[in-house]
């Protein structure tokens, strides 16, 4: 007999700006990606909850804000009681599963904050046979944490490549412990197209799903892709399959910096000094000089695109199997990413605490037929927040009152007007230098900086671009202090409680 409660099939990407599919930009070639929004619903007001990995996944799975469950930063982790929407699933039944990538935890480990995500852990091969979860409510995971040819290489990516008699993979990437000399891999990467990570994880999220029809029981997949996330490197044929001058940059608009927090100019400098944020050894990511030269920066994009057709070829193998299966019509499908990304919008690259739209917009996608209007866009707002409690509500389970995310599932299915006018984004990546809110409803954007006296204030309809920060304008202090005073409810209005109150005293 079939079953009544509904497959749910995540499928994310790392770091990709939400305009880089060919839905947006037609020169990305992105057909099933693209697939999921044309035979179901695209979301184009998504945002992260933290422009940065390890926080936003944790709150993909907890339904939580990263000051709320704690991994606040990369580098911290996200503790293993706290309750996910894998256990709850897992509860009701599900398979639960995870294959890619999932950066819960840090590349260190110590006795008051341990990590399995680290060195030499990553390479201890033994270690990955024998281990295959649970792991943060997901009872089967097949992990690795590296990007591109990054040393963090390992877990069951590296055995699985060595099962498939790629036995000298360790010369595609970098040294663990380093080593001088190394070959700076940049574009075009030897690694065979057959062995790539992103090749691997749609092979093992398929495993996954044929496991979980094959004992008749609903599964919650996490296909969890690395791609496109720094550094910029990928096969034949993805390598030169964009033309670098066929793309187009984002841009510094003169002066536009100079308004702004005043690490933002400072990344347009030679020799910029950051030090004055830096509470502690570990670096701010961003905090950099940003500039690159013009041909570089096409290069870099053009590869960036590159890394993203692998990686829809991919997802394409993935929904080729569901439809294969006969249980598309019962199969929940979201696409989405971590958080966005800069391709010289702003003179920026990457990422960093700089709260515009390009970083903190996400691209959002929901298929299930039948139940998602095929075709639907909508600005209605979402965060990734509203992931959890929207997949457990699509399974018919209850919201615990701990998730602060909403249930978006009447939205999606077209049945309700907005569950939210505004989501709220967090940075916190030092302990206090580098603190940052910001709140956005559906035209203004307001971002406070812990202890200091500037903010930022952009006018989405009259200034897409985010040119001019209008937070000293005195023509936008009655929006500001609206703005403000909206931003400080939300705090109330997300402060959760994990019992009922079920008597007087």
């Amino acid at each position: 007999m079939p079953n009544e409660q509904p497959n749910i099939l995540l499928i994310s990407t790392d770091q990709q700006h939400y305009q880089a599919l060919g839905m947006h930009t037609p020169l990305v070639r992105t057909p099933a990606i693209d697939s999921i929004a044309r035979d179901g619903a695209r979301f184009d007001r998504a945002y992260c909850t933290n422009p940065l990995c390890s926080p936003s996944r944790s709150s993909i799975i907890t339904g939580k804000y990263p000051s709320s469950h704690g991994c606040w930063t990369i580098g911290t982790k996200l503790d293993e009681a706290e309750q996910t929407v894998g256990d709850l699933l897992g509860q009701a039944g599900y398979a639960t599963s995870l294959l890619g990538k999932a950066h819960f935890q840090p590349l260190a480990s110590r006795p008051d904050q341990t990590s399995i995500e680290c060195q030499p852990i990553l390479r201890d091969l033994d270690y990955w046979r024998d281990f295959t979860g649970p792991y943060y409510g997901f009872n089967h995971v097949e992990l690795t944490r590296n990007h591109a040819d990054e040393a963090h290489v390992g877990q069951h990516y590296a055995i699985w490549m060595e099962e498939h008699g790629f036995t000298d993979w360790r010369e595609h990437f970098r040294r663990w412990p380093a080593e001088p000399g190394e070959p700076d891999r940049r574009h075009r990467w030897e690694l065979p197209v057959e062995m790539h990570y992103s090749t691997w994880t749609a092979e093992r999220s398929i495993a996954a799903i044929d496991a979980a029809v094959t004992a008749d029981r609903p599964f919650f997949t996490w296909a969890s892709f690395h791609d496109p996330h720094p550094p910029y490197l990928v096969p034949e044929p993805y390598a030169s399959m964009y033309d670098p001058a066929d793309v187009e940059p984002g841009r510094l608009t003169p002066g536009e910096l100079e308004r702004m927090a005043p690490w933002f100019a400072l990344t347009q400098r030679d020799n910029p000094d950051f030090s004055r944020w830096q509470e502690t050894p570990h670096s701010n990511h961003g905090f950099i000089d940003h500039r690159t030269t013009e041909e570089q920066l096409r290069r870099d994009i053009a590869v960036y695109y590159g890394m993203i057709t692998l990686v829809d070829d991919q997802v394409a193998r993935i929904l080729r199997r569901v439809d294969e299966l006969g249980i598309a019509d019962n199969t929940v499908v979201i696409f989405t990413t971590d958080h966005g990304h800069y391709l010289g919008h702003h003179g920026l690259t990457a990422k960093g605490a700089f709260h515009y739209e390009d970083l903190l917009r996400v691209p959002l996608h929901v298929r299930w037929p039948g139940r998602v209007p095929a075709g639907l866009t909508t600005d209605s707002m979402q965060s990734l927040v509203d992931l959890a409690p929207t997949m457990l509500a699509a399974a018919g389970l209850p919201i615990p009152t701990a998730m602060q995310g909403v249930d978006q599932l009447p939205v999606w299915t077209g049945s309700a007007e907005p569950a939210r006018d505004h989501v709220v984004v967090e940075n916190r990546h030092q302990p206090t230098a580098v603190h940052l809110r910001t709140y956005i409803d559906q035209r203004h954007k307001l971002t406070v900086y812990r202890g200091q006296p500037w903010g930022d204030l952009f006018d989405l309809a009259e200034d897409p671009g985010e040119v001019v920060n209008r937070y000293d304008d005195p023509a936008y202090a009655g929006v500001r202090s609206d703005l403000a005073l909206r931003a400080l409810d939300h705090e109330l209005q997300r402060e959760r409680s994990r019992y009922d109150r079920i008597s007087v005293a």
